[in-house]
């Protein structure tokens, strides 16, 4: 009885301490998962309505205000600066002072060291990717044009430390130190992907003495290929290598370029080369793809580098349903973008060639027009959406909740979702992390810089040979004449431009692209009025107040200069 009061007794305070990491595997592991929850791919942002490409029919939309001139070093919807270093600051204890410390399976020493390669690989991994989006962010130019990266913070460190302090390293110093993380997460991370084995013959480099395949399939099995894998770091040094070479961070250093172009063709080389590309790469997120996968049995889409796991839900769809199919139409494509989709024929709707015509301009137009947007008299869940005069609530600026545009979002979207509330359904869906077509982009937009169109380097295929099997899995009508017809860098530049934006459209790309190019900020987004005679109007929809001159690189956070002296901000902010 005594024991029993004694088991029973409140313990002085009942919260978890550090000390707990090193008893518990689980909650010593729960550290790294932060840096997971935190990523900020684990939703759709939709920071695209700060961009030409739409708008939010929500006036305080953050991402909105940022754009129509409330962006500043005070309000800062894009900044990642909390968020990366918080997380970078895990990673940095959980690599020194966890992973070797703590008996991640006590019972068996030979699967705990294989846990211990994992959780480093992991860390070293998800360490590279947080100073990525912190670099992508802040990199800039000072006062003096001194072109700055970010912190570089290595080891834990205490709130009295001085390291807080720390100044900002050059951007180059930042993308090598991103490259060092890459390389060490390499070391241990040495297979592509997990999945289960069955010979000791399919054991990955720097494994082959490992003694069981069973207890290679715990730790480096199919169950956790929703985990960082070496394929997926890979691609990541491709898309650090892309951002270091683009004109914002490079004066047109051919051989960053190349480096781009090269670390993202050892990838695709390893998965087969051009002509592996998910012939429904475009189409990943639609429930018939999506409803066939299964992690527990190795079964996903080729298109898949790294994903979210699978989860139903219905907040896509809610929100931006049109109105008639009880959404909130919340984001809106632009004309912009609609104009930026060329006809079937392949040729852009400029083009003295292309057939198109100003009074049925959605006719005979690239299929991924209609792939991913609604615009007036699309059908979507087998119901006719007017955004015409004469529309009802779908009808363009007809209640808070119409489109502002003319156009609705149908990317991401699954029809077969019931809206109304009082029939609501959820469905399965996932989010991306890396995708093999924002890959095959990176290899097309740095070997054509590189080499020009047709240039392979040490490689076997070129930029010309990616966009012509991008755009034929689009649906461009074969033979492409208009991708025939370009014969120089400057023409293809604009094309793989133009694909990416297509390809990777509602994604979060174009914001941070706009700026990696130094391209105008402050394209008005248009949109289009068609009225009851079936006339079409196109009008300017909201205006873009970036400055040219600096809104290129993002700001740091003003309390974090007002505190460390030793911190410069990006100039103009």
């Amino acid at each position: 009885m005594i024991q029993s009061c004694q088991l029973i007794e409140p313990t002085d305070e009942n919260q978890n301490t550090f000390s707990r990491i090193y008893s518990d595997p689980d909650y010593a592991e729960g550290m790294l998962m932060n840096a997971y929850i935190a990523l900020p791919t684990n939703d759709i942002s939709f920071n695209d309505v700060a961009t030409d490409d739409a708008v939010s029919n929500i006036s305080n939309n953050n991402y909105r205000r940022a754009a129509i001139g409330e962006w500043s070093s005070k309000y800062n919807p894009f900044d990642m600066w909390y968020t990366s270093n918080r997380i970078i600051l895990y990673l940095n204890y959980f690599i020194d002072n966890v992973v070797d410390s703590v008996e991640w399976k006590w019972t068996n020493k030979d699967l705990s060291a294989l846990y211990q390669k994992r959780l480093l690989g992991e860390s070293y991994g998800l360490r590279a990717l947080f100073q990525y989006y912190l670099l992508e962010t802040v990199g800039g130019y000072s006062a003096g044009n001194e072109l700055l990266g970010i912190p570089i913070y290595e080891k834990p460190f205490g709130i009295k430390d001085n390291e807080f302090k720390k100044p900002r390293a050059t951007f180059k110093e930042s993308v090598e130190h991103i490259y060092a993380d890459i390389d060490k997460a390499l070391q241990y991370l040495t297979m592509d992907k997990y999945q289960n084995i069955t010979d000791p013959s399919q054991l990955p480099p720097g494994y082959e003495d490992v003694k069981s395949i069973a207890n290679y399939n715990d730790v480096f099995g199919n169950r956790f290929n929703q985990r960082i894998n070496g394929q997926f770091i890979k691609a990541l040094k491709s898309r650090v290598a892309l951002l270091a070479a683009s004109p914002a961070f490079s004066d047109g250093d051919q051989q960053l370029w190349e480096r781009a172009a090269e670390y993202a063709a050892d990838v695709i080389d390893a998965a087969g080369g051009v002509g592996s590309m998910d012939p429904n790469g475009h189409r990943y997120y639609l429930g018939t793809y999506v409803d066939k996968l299964s992690v527990v049995k190795g079964n996903d889409q080729q298109e898949m580098i790294l994903r979210r796991p699978i989860s139903a839900s219905n907040s896509l769809e809610v929100n931006n349903f049109p109105p008639s199919l009880f959404g909130n139409g919340s984001v809106n494509p632009s004309q912009n973008l609609v104009d930026a989709f060329p006809m079937a024929n392949g040729y852009p709707i400029n083009h003295a060639e292309s057939g198109y015509d100003p009074l049925d301009p959605y006719k005979n137009r690239d299929p991924r027009l209609s792939l991913y947007i609604v615009y007036n008299k699309s059908k979507m869940s087998n119901k006719l959406i007017v955004t015409a005069q004469g529309g009802k609530i779908d009808a363009k600026d007809s209640t808070s909740t119409s489109t502002r545009t003319g156009y609705y979002l149908r990317k991401f979207i699954r029809e077969d979702v019931n809206a109304n509330p009082a029939q609501r359904n959820s469905k399965n869906h996932y989010q991306v992390h890396f995708r093999f077509t924002e890959l095959f982009l990176i290899y097309a937009e740095a070997a054509n810089e590189a080499w020009g169109p047709d240039g392979t380097g040490k490689k076997t295929f070129s930029a010309r040979d990616v966009i012509a099997a991008i755009r034929k899995r689009g649906g461009i009508k074969q033979p492409d004449l208009y991708l025939a017809s370009i014969t120089n860098k400057e023409e293809m530049r604009n094309l793989i431009r133009n694909e990416r934006r297509l390809e990777l459209c509602f994604e979060g790309f174009r914001f941070w692209d706009l700026r990696r190019w130094k391209l105008n900020l402050t394209e008005s987004v248009r949109g289009v009025n068609i009225d009851f005679e079936g006339n079409y109007h196109y009008v300017d929809v909201e205006e873009r107040n970036f400055n040219n001159n600096y809104m290129h690189y993002g700001p740091l956070p003003d309390f974090e200069i007002i505190k460390f002296d030793q911190l410069i901000q990006n100039k103009g902010w």
